[in-house]
């Protein structure tokens, strides 16, 4: 019920998550219909950057403006530092407190005066302002950690690298919420070099039991999860993309004309090939380098064929096999005969 400094960080690695996921699976495979020429009607979503910006702005974000009270002379609390974000995001849409311009709890005692509202992606929270200084303010001192590099002990001396004498760093150690701001953009950096698949679990009942449905609290998880938008985008899109070469290597084996080698332009062959398999036009779209493929169930007609052709072509494998093998076996046992027939000739 009470939301600190832990529970915002929390919620900005959410969502942060949950921007990478837009990113991912919204955005970028909207504009890769765009790229590869394909006709598309832009479907309409909430993008949260303007939620992450909120909190991690270099200048106006919650974060930068904490560490700046964090940093400055003079008597510095957390009111102090509720009034400045007063000042700075009064007028901002995605926050709430009793002084700033958005919100609309002025008389509601519902949102106290030490306390301030974001409306996040999944939902408004409201933070208790008190400990937020201290605990972004939350320092382990120098002399501390020198005096932890020096124990004999390897593990606590490979805990407390920057008590090293040689690595001495002068500068003021970053505050709680920077170090978690750098952590979040390094998670972020390594997500975007990979190939993410994600699990999006629901959650029926808020009491953790068996066999209870509750479809308000499942419809909210839907909505907030951003499950509505991905699946009208997945039911408009095309649920298979490949490049050309690929393609054709892999289901080559389907058309005469493109087996076993095809001599000519990868998108050539793979019309060649649909059109020899009489795939209906509205199934799949020709990109520029990629062919998309609408319905799971062409893919899994593709890979039924492609599965009974392999079959096909072991048992052609092993039937010239057999006969060539058979053969050999005549052919020898034939000369064998003729070399026995002239011996016996010649002595009987």
């Amino acid at each position: 019920q009470d939301n600190s400094f832990e529970q915002f960080i929390i919620n900005y690695c959410n969502e942060k998550l949950q921007q990478i996921f837009i990113e991912l699976t919204l955005k970028e495979e909207q504009e890769e219909y765009i790229r590869e020429g394909i006709e598309w009607t832009h479907i309409e979503y909430f993008n949260n950057a303007i939620i992450c910006d909120l909190i991690e702005n270099n200048q106006t974000g919650i974060l930068a403006m904490l560490d700046e009270e964090c940093l400055r002379p003079g008597t510095v609390t957390d009111d102090t530092f509720l009034e400045k974000l007063n000042q700075v995001c009064a007028t901002h849409q995605h926050f709430e407190s009793r002084m700033s311009k958005c919100s609309r709890f002025l008389n509601d005692t519902s949102l106290p005066h030490s306390c301030f509202r974001i409306q996040h992606y999944a939902g408004k929270v409201m933070y208790q302002v008190e400990g937020f200084v201290d605990k972004n303010n939350d320092l382990l001192y120098r002399d501390l950690s020198q005096a932890m590099w020096k124990a004999n002990h390897s593990l606590i001396k490979a805990l407390f690298p920057e008590g090293n004498p040689a690595k001495i760093n002068l500068k003021r150690p970053p505050t709680a919420g920077s170090q978690f701001k750098a952590s979040v953009a390094t998670l972020m950096k390594n997500l975007q070099t990979k190939n993410p698949n994600y699990i999006r679990c629901i959650k029926p009942n808020d009491k953790k039991a068996a066999h209870i449905f509750n479809e308000a609290l499942v419809c909210h998880q839907i909505r907030y999860l951003g499950l509505l938008e991905n699946v009208r985008v997945r039911r408009a899109g095309y649920a298979f993309r490949q490049p050309y070469e690929p393609c054709l290597e892999r289901y080559k084996m389907l058309c005469k004309q493109t087996w076993p080698h095809w001599r000519g332009p990868a998108r050539a062959g793979v019309e060649v090939l649909f059109n020899e398999l009489g795939i209906p036009e509205e199934e799949f779209s020709f990109g520029r380098s990629k062919i998309f493929i609408r319905n799971p169930r062409t893919l899994f007609k593709l890979e039924d064929l492609r599965k009974q052709r392999l079959e096909d072509l072991a048992t052609l494998i092993e039937k010239i096999y057999r006969g060539w093998k058979c053969r050999t076996r005549f052919l020898l046992m034939k000369r064998c005969q003729v070399v026995i027939a002239s011996w016996y000739r010649r002595y009987a």
